[in-house]
């Protein structure tokens, strides 16, 4: 190995080093639909609550059997772990006052903290009654709740254009919303554009970055099509060959993510949103490499 090589490790494992302590994390995780599903949840959320997240969230469909399954798993969350369990909320298939008896319920049971979202419409030529921005409103009228909502780096599929999508964040967060998630994204300037852009909107709050650890690059596509989300010509190179080969796309996807998570801290970042996938493994390992510890491992 040439001198450049090894001082080329040398400044990554020091960059490595730097994040430790300056790094927090949160988790969204989605409700099971099966006892081996519910099994492979409560593994994941026991192995990740230990790095002491921010919060943990869990997504659910536009119906009410969904959402009672993510409200069951709120709860228990917060009971078994004591985490911050942060509820996926919808406006789609309930009512205005439907979505104010569940906020109610949500508030009297101690959660405090919402991801407000339009949620996907069951028919893509139907037009909503509400919008994210007023499913924030409606909350922050039954009570002051901490509310998160989406951002997307490379626009929503469904709005007009990108400056049409800025303005619609920009009244989810004049609404009340204390923060913005994105959608997954692998180009890293891609990111830090948006967030200039919407601080030259005036939308001051932060801008988390949503990381999608990849293991499983065909599912990869399959999310990216529904999403907008461009997979970069180097990201599908990196997994060609490996179809075959889970633990080597295991260790590119953890590559991947760890580097993303150093430029973007190098650009004043501090939190980071994983879509876990209900799986715990790939996303622990990453955190771990970044710095984030169980609280007992902390010199």
């Amino acid at each position: 190995m040439s001198f450049l090589h090894i001082d080329q490790h040398e400044a990554l494992n020091q960059n490595l080093a730097e994040l430790a302590g300056r790094v927090a994390v949160s988790f969204e995780f989605f409700p099971p639909g099966t006892p081996e599903m519910e099994k492979t949840l409560w593994q994941s959320i026991e192995r990740l609550s230990v790095l002491k997240p921010k919060f943990v969230s869990v997504t659910y469909g536009a119906n009410s059997g969904e959402r009672d399954r993510t409200h069951s798993v709120i709860k228990s969350i917060k009971e078994k772990t004591g985490l911050i369990a942060v509820p996926h909320l919808t406006c789609i298939d309930a009512t205005r006052d439907e979505l104010k008896t569940i906020a109610r319920d949500y508030w009297d049971n101690g959660i405090r903290h919402i991801v407000a979202l339009r949620g996907d419409l069951p028919d893509s030529s139907s037009k909503p009654d509400m919008y994210a921005a007023d499913l924030v409103g409606l909350l922050k009228s039954v009570a002051d709740f901490d509310i998160s909502v989406a951002a997307y780096p490379e626009v929503h599929p469904e709005a007009r254009s990108a400056q049409s999508d800025l303005i619609n964040l920009k009244k989810k967060i004049d609404a009340g919303a204390d923060r913005a998630i994105t959608q997954f994204f692998f180009d890293v300037s891609t990111y830090l554009r948006f967030r200039d852009r919407c601080a030259a909107a005036g939308i001051d709050v932060e801008i988390v970055p949503g990381i999608l650890p990849v293991s499983n690059f065909k599912q990869l596509q399959r999310f990216a099509g529904m999403t907008n989300v461009r997979i970069p010509g180097w990201l599908g190179t990196m997994f060609e060959g490996l179809d075959d080969d889970p633990e080597s796309r295991k260790l590119v996807g953890a590559s991947v993510a760890m580097e993303m998570v150093k430029l973007l801290s190098r650009e004043g970042v501090k939190d980071f949103h994983f879509y876990t996938l209900n799986r715990a493994e790939l996303t622990y390992a990453i955190c771990h490499t970044l710095g984030v510890r169980p609280a007992a491992c902390v010199a």
